[in-house]
C-alpha cells in the first residue's frame, strides 16, 4: 500500500503545474475550484481529495485552510492575471496561490 500511496503522489505532482486563472475560472463557476492555503502541499492536498480522506478534508475546511474559491479571491485572480498552481482532482481542481 505504501508504494501505491507514493506512485500516486508521485503522478499528482506530475499532473500539478501552473495555469492562468482565466483558463480555470469555468471550474470556478462550476463551483468547483477549491483554493488551498499557501501552508499546505498541494500534492498531499490532492491526494487526501483521491483517497476520500473525508476527515482530512474536514478539518481542512474547518481550519479554513481550503475553501471554495469566493467571488472576491477570483476577481483579483483575474485582474491580476494571475498563475496559480493547480491539480485536478475530478469533479474539483484545487488552486493554490505561491
Amino acid at each position: 500500500m505504501d508504494e501505491e500511496n507514493e506512485l500516486l503522489r508521485a503522478k499528482l505532482n506530475l499532473e500539478t503545474a501552473q495555469i492562468a486563472w482565466r483558463e480555470l475560472q469555468r471550474f470556478f463557476a462550476m463551483g468547483a475550484a477549491i483554493a488551498v492555503s499557501p501552508d499546505l502541499d498541494l500534492v498531499e492536498v490532492a491526494f487526501q481529495f483521491t483517497r476520500d480522506n473525508a476527515s482530512q478534508v474536514e478539518r481542512w475546511l474547518a481550519d479554513g485552510k481550503i475553501e471554495p474559491v469566493s467571488d472576491r479571491q477570483a476577481r483579483e485572480w483575474f485582474d491580476a492575471d494571475a498563475r496559480l498552481w493547480s491539480v485536478v482532482v475530478k469533479p474539483w481542481v484545487l488552486v493554490q496561490s505561491r
